[in-house]
Parts: C-alpha cells; sequence; structure tokens
C-alpha cells in the first residue's frame, strides 16, 4: 500500500489524487477511478488535502468506513461505473497525523476490462491522466480499448471485398525466397502461391469458401493503396538526421511508404530499414573457423526492435509508424498502447501480441524470438554493448509505444575501472512510472551493493532525483538501505 511519507513523489508522477470527503463520497472519484483504471493506475486518498505548496494534510472524517461502505456499494453498481476491478485489499483505512483517512489503490485495468467508465455510456464516461489530471477520452481513444478487448487477433480479420491482386508478387516472391534459403526442403515450398500464403496466414476462406487476402496478408504484401482502404490511417516513416541536426529539423534521408515508387508494405519497409540501419552499425565481426560472422547479437537485437514495432502497432489508430535515426540514438514509435504492463514487458516471459499472424509470418523468415523475450534480449544486449539503457515511453491521446535505443556510453561504465561493474545483470527493477514514461535500471550481480551517485551515473538521473526513487524502491520493499547518509548502500532485498 501507499507510504504516507512519501506522498510527494505520488504527485510528482500524477498518480494520486486528494479529496476532502468530509461531506461523504464525492461523484468526482468515479472519473479519476476510471482515469487511473485506464492509464497507469494511482491513489485516491479521502479525508486529505493538498496545501498551497503541494503538500498533504489530513482532516477529521465523520465516519471512515461509512465511506468505505458507500464506495463498494456504488463501485458493484453498475449504472455508476461499469467494472469492479479491486479486491479487498486495495481499499484501506489507516491512521495519518492523527487522522483515520481511506486510501484506495486503483490499479492499472487488464485489457480485457478496458474502457473503464462511469455511467452507461463509454464514449461519454471514459477517462484517463495526464500531467493536468484526468481527463474525457476521446471516441478513438474508446474505440482503440474496446479493439483491444477481443481475444481475436487483429490481423485475422478476412478481407472479403479483395484478391489476391491486392498483394504485390515481388514481396512475396522475395519473402519465398528467403524462406527458401532459411529452410531448403520446406514442405511449404512447392506450394502454389495461393495455397502457401493460405499456409502461413496471410489468406484465409471468406464465408463463401473463396480465399481472400487476411488483414496480417494485406499488411504484410499488400500495395500501400490498397492496404490504406483497410487502415486509413497507415502510415511507415523512416528517417535519418545527421549529428548536427536538432530532433525538430527535417531528415536528411527517408522511407516512407506513401511515397509510390515501391510496394509500401511492412515486409518491405522491414528490409529497406534494418539494412539502412545495420550499415552503420560498426561492431567488431567474430570468426567461426575460417569463415567471417557479421550476424551479431547487437544486429538481431535491431530486428527484434524494428520486428516488434511492426507486428504489435495498431494499424487502425491515428498516426503510422515512425523511426527516427540518428549517430548516437534510434527512435521507433508506432500507434497503439501497451496490451500488459511495461514492468511485466521488461522483465520478459509474457506476451499479448495484437497481430499473431505477422509473428508467424516473421518468425519463418528468422525475424523475431519467441513470444516474451524481445525487451529483454535486446536489453541484455545493449547492457553488453556498455550502451545507456533502452527507455520506453507510453502515451496516450492518440495512444503511442516509443522505444528509444541510445548508441551512446553508459556513464557508470565509462567512468568506473572495476569491470565487474559492467557485467551482465541480476535483475531489473522498474523504478518510477511517470504519466508518458517509465524509467527502469539496473543493480549488477558482482556489484552487490551500490550507492546512490553509482546509480544515478548508471541510469543518467541527477543524485538528488535518484534518492528519491530510490526511497520509493525501499518503501516497496525491492531494495535495502544500509548505512548512514553519507555511506549509504543500496542493495537487491534478498
Amino acid at each position: 500500500m501507499l507510504d504516507l511519507s512519501q506522498l510527494s513523489k505520488y504527485k510528482e508522477n500524477n498518480r494520486i489524487e486528494a479529496k476532502k470527503a468530509q461531506g461523504g463520497l464525492p461523484h468526482s472519484i468515479w472519473e479519476t477511478y476510471s482515469a487511473f483504471a485506464n492509464t497507469f493506475g494511482g491513489y485516491i486518498l479521502l479525508g486529505v488535502i493538498e496545501n498551497a505548496d503541494k503538500s498533504f494534510s489530513s482532516v477529521q472524517l465523520a465516519s471512515p468506513e461509512k465511506l468505505v461502505s458507500d464506495f463498494w456499494n456504488s463501485v458493484n453498481n453498475h449504472s455508476i461505473v461499469n467494472v469492479n476491478i479491486l479486491s479487498d485489499r486495495n481499499v484501506q483505512i489507516v491512521q495519518s497525523s492523527g487522522n483515520r483517512i481511506v486510501v484506495i489503490e486503483v490499479p492499472r485495468a487488464d485489457r480485457h476490462d478496458k474502457p473503464v467508465y462511469t455511467g452507461v455510456d463509454p464514449f461519454s464516461g471514459t477517462y484517463r491522466r495526464n500531467g493536468e489530471g484526468d481527463y474525457r477520452c476521446t471516441k478513438d481513444e474508446v474505440r482503440a480499448m474496446m479493439r483491444d478487448q477481443a481475444d481475436i487477433s487483429q490481423d485475422a480479420r478476412v478481407m472479403d471485398t479483395m484478391t489476391i491482386d491486392c498483394l504485390d508478387t515481388d514481396t512475396i516472391r522475395r519473402y519465398r525466397q528467403r524462406m527458401d534459403n532459411l529452410r531448403p526442403g520446406h514442405v511449404w515450398s512447392e506450394l502454389a502461391v495461393e495455397d502457401f500464403l493460405h499456409r502461413i496466414g496471410a489468406m484465409a476462406r471468406d464465408t463463401d469458401g473463396k480465399l481472400r487476402p487476411t488483414a496480417a496478408g494485406l499488411l504484410m504484401f499488400g500495395h500501400e493503396y490498397e492496404i490504406v482502404r483497410e487502415f486509413p490511417h497507415y502510415f511507415l516513416d523512416y528517417q535519418e538526421h545527421d549529428r548536427s541536426a536538432t530532433e525538430d529539423e527535417r531528415w536528411t534521408d527517408r522511407i516512407a511508404s506513401s511515397s509510390g515508387d515501391w510496394s509500401g508494405n511492412i515486409c518491405d519497409f522491414y528490409f529497406r530499414v534494418y539494412n539502412r540501419i545495420a550499415q552503420d552499425i560498426k561492431v567488431p565481426f567474430k570468426l567461426e573457423g575460417t569463415d567471417r560472422i557479421d550476424d551479431t547479437p547487437l544486429h538481431k537485437a535491431l530486428r527484434e526492435a524494428l520486428a516488434n514495432a511492426l507486428i504489435h502497432a495498431d494499424y487502425y489508430d491515428r498516426r503510422g509508424l515512425v523511426i527516427q535515426k540518428w549517430p548516437d540514438k534510434i527512435r521507433i514509435a508506432n500507434p497503439g498502447a501497451f496490451r500488459i504492463n511495461v514492468q511485466e514487458a521488461l522483465v520478459g516471459g509474457v506476451s499479448d501480441p495484437r497481430n499473431e499472424s505477422l509473428i508467424k509470418m516473421f518468425n519463418l523468415i528468422n525475424v523475431g524470438e519467441r513470444a516474451g523475450s524481445g525487451l529483454p534480449s535486446i536489453r541484455t544486449v545493449w547492457q553488453k554493448q556498455g550502451w545507456q539503457e533502452p527507455e520506453i515511453v507510453e502515451s496516450f491521446n492518440p495512444d503511442r509505444t516509443m522505444l528509444l535505443l541510445p548508441l551512446a556510453a553508459n556513464k557508470a561504465a565509462a567512468k568506473s575501472g572495476d569491470k565487474k561493474w559492467r557485467q551482465k545483470t541480476a535483475e531489473s527493477l522498474i523504478l518510477s512510472q511517470r504519466s508518458e514514461r517509465t524509467i527502469s535500471f539496473n543493480i549488477w550481480t558482482d556489484t552487490p551493493e551500490a550507492s546512490s551517485t553509482q546509480i544515478a551515473d548508471a541510469i543518467g538521473l541527477q543524485v538528488s532525483r535518484t534518492k528519491m526513487y530510490l526511497a520509493e524502491l525501499v518503501s516497496d520493499g525491492a531494495v535495502v538501505a544500509e548505512g548512514s547518509s553519507r555511506t549509504r548502500k543500496y542493495r537487491l532485498k534478498s
């Protein structure tokens, strides 16, 4: 539960809402409940006021027990809020400065429960949280959440008005050639084109038994002008910027799906973009016997990052998929929110793909790892390179996921003379969730204890801010602090 001594950090992250509630359960509580559930989660405090200096003070409540009873009666009333995502442990009465207050912990809702909304109309009663507070979601945001409710893969839909002529024959030919090279003698290699596409999920039978492109087949192999018939906002964009360019300056080179001089589908986009990125990545080659091996773990991680964005994108959503490359970083942004918690994705082992057929198609040509291993694999490679930690940013209105891949040295690794500090990590911890991003850092296996200064260098934050985040980890019981303020070290709780 919430550490009342650390309220300020929750306020900074905008994951706390204080309500005086001396007149009873406030009606605005349901907007906040909806907003927290549809964003990153948060805490609602009843019997608490925010002072002019942004600190919090408790007030006397006539009957906290009645507030709790009224809350449970209301949260289970479907005319007030559509779904109850809480359990008994999420609502508690606690002591604060001599007063009893009610603490309600609202978790991030599972995608099957979204949108969480007030009243009976999701398009008027769905809220999210940003830096300013609760805001009413647009219809596009609500529709995106509704799309993600379904257990059927988004790309499985049969395009019943399209034929194989909507697909690019050259893309299909190149794809089959790659698969033949990687999987010689495969049982599908001699199949006719339509039968092959049927086997890989690019075509399926409609209600009349005719083979039609699936959404996955259209995205993977289609002509761009056919793709936008089904996905009006479809757009793939790769931009290169030189070292002197600011983030707002124009690109020096570009690959865009709408240019008209190539197919515009995601298969061809993937290979065009990967080849451009890979040629600028300077890593030592290896020898296997007398053969030179140019395909390094870093190259595999780059393929994984690129494929992940294409596979997990919500192509019905607004704004397209944009990849920007500078000499010192790569930024990959795709439409669609995370379908699982970012923490789960970073740890690995959990996968909830939006487009399962696309995963199959990429896997057949050895692109993409097993489900749930993508982000951990990428982070491991970056650690071994001694580069700064990859960063994930999740934003809304419109829903968007961004992966930032720094191509610059980790400050701690560069400064430290201790080689052990640069060795593999034991565990990755989520340090803080902000309204628009998640920050993570590593505690290293061979350096079991680290100072706040060492950790600040490792994650590229100021020491003062790092100490605040470490206090959160200590409060949560994930990290142990030992020693006085000057000599304090932090270690993982055993």
